[in-house]
C-alpha cells in the first residue's frame, strides 16, 4: 500500500493511518489517512491475467472516466474526486478517490435503530435524473466491450456476452440462451422505442448510496460510489438496483421516484412499455448476479441460498414477460 500512496502522491508522502472498505467483491479497497490530514480511498483492481467477466475488462479506467465526466457536467451531484489513476506492472491498476462523507445505507441501517432513509432516497432519485441528462454517443459500454447503435442491439449484446460469461465459467443458468432471445426479441418494441444513450451508474444498490444527517437530522445523499460499471442506454435500467429484489413499478411513492421526478426534465411514465422494459433490465441483473458467482469466489457454503432464490427470480421475470 505504502508504494502505490507514494506512486500516486511522491515519494515523501506518508502514510498515518489505513483500514479496510467492506462491501464490494470485486476490488480491494482501504481508506489512508495521509501524512497530511488528508483522507482518501485506494481501490486496487484485479491484476493482468485475472479472469474476468467479459464487461469487467478496464473497469478501473472506467470508473476513473466516470467520476471525472460526473464531476465535470453534473458538480452537483456527489461523486469521489479522482485524485490518481495509475498502473504499474508489478502491482497492477489502481484508483485514488477523495474519501467521500457519511456511511453507506446498509451501515446506517446496521446500527440497530430504526433510521428514516427517505430524504436520502429521495436526494438519489434527484442524483439520477440529473446524471440522465448526460448523452452519450453509442448505447451500451465503452471500452470495446459490449454496445450497439441501438439500446436493443446494446442490450442484446450485453446479455450473450453475459451467456458466454456463464458459459466460460461452467454456470447453470434456468434460461437457455434460445429461450432468451426468444423472450427479448418479443419485447424488442419496447427496447426500440429507447432513442437517447443516457448516462446510467448502474449499480446503485444501497450499499453503494453515502448519506449522513443534515441539520435537521434528515439523512441526506453525500456520496454515490462505486462507478466503474456505468454505460449508456435506458434511464429505467437506473431504477431496478436501488430496489433490489423488489419492483419499483409497484411503488410509485417510493422516495426515489418522488424525487427522481421532481428533477427528470422528461415526465416518468410506468407504463405497460415501461414495466416491460423493468422486466428485462431485471433479468438482465439477476442474470449478472448468478454468473458472477464464481469469480467472486461465492459457493453454495459461502452464500447458501443464493442462486436458487436469483434462479426463482429469473423464473419470475421470465413467467412475467412471457405474459406480457
Amino acid at each position: 500500500m505504502t508504494y502505490l500512496v507514494r506512486a500516486s502522491f511522491g515519494s515523501s508522502t506518508r502514510v498515518r493511518d489505513t483500514g479496510p472498505l467492506t462491501g464490494g467483491g470485486y476490488a480491494t479497497v482501504w481508506w489512508v489517512l495521509l501524512d497530511d490530514d488528508r483522507r482518501v480511498v485506494l481501490k486496487v483492481f484485479p491484476p493482468a491475467g485475472t479472469r474476468l467477466l467479459r464487461y469487467e475488462r478496464g473497469l478501473c479506467a472506467a470508473e476513473a472516466r466516470y467520476f471525472r465526466l460526473v464531476a465535470e457536467r453534473v458538480p452537483h451531484v456527489p461523486v469521489p474526486p479522482v485524485l490518481h489513476h495509475g498502473t504499474d506492472p508489478a502491482y497492477g491498476e489502481w484508483l485514488v478517490t477523495g474519501l467521500l462523507p457519511g456511511r453507506s445505507l446498509p451501515d446506517l441501517a446496521a446500527g440497530g435503530v430504526p433510521v428514516d432513509d427517505g430524504p436520502a432516497r429521495y436526494d438519489l432519485g434527484t442524483a439520477l435524473a440529473a446524471l440522465h441528462e448526460i448523452t452519450g454517443d453509442r448505447f451500451g459500454y465503452d471500452g470495446g466491450r459490449a454496445s450497439g447503435a441501438t439500446w436493443r442491439a446494446a442490450f442484446t449484446a450485453m446479455l450473450d456476452a453475459l451467456l458466454a460469461d456463464a458459459a466460460d465459467w461452467d454456470v447453470t443458468l434456468p434460461v437457455t440462451p434460445e429461450q432468451l432471445h426468444a423472450l427479448v426479441g418479443r419485447n424488442a418494441d419496447v427496447l426500440d422505442e429507447v432513442r437517447r444513450p443516457a448516462l446510467l451508474h448502474f449499480d446503485c444498490w444501497d450499499g453503494n448510496v453515502l448519506a449522513a444527517p443534515d441539520a435537521e437530522g434528515q439523512l441526506r445523499l453525500c456520496g454515490l460510489v462505486d462507478g466503474e460499471r456505468f454505460l449508456y442506454g435506458d434511464p429505467l435500467l437506473d431504477l431496478v438496483s436501488p430496489l433490489l429484489f423488489r419492483r419499483i413499478e409497484d411503488e410509485p411513492e417510493h422516495p426515489l421516484l418522488r424525487g427522481y421526478r421532481s428533477a427528470a426534465g422528461t415526465p416518468l411514465l410506468l407504463d405497460g412499455s415501461a414495466r416491460r422494459r423493468l422486466g428485462l433490465y431485471r433479468l438482465h441483473l439477476y442474470l449478472l448476479m448468478t454468473v458472477e458467482m464464481p469469480s467472486r469466489g461465492m459457493t453454495e457454503r459461502s452464500h447458501p441460498g443464493r442462486h436458487a432464490r436469483l434462479s426463482a427470480l429469473l423464473d419470475e421475470e421470465i413467467v412475467a414477460l412471457g405474459r406480457a
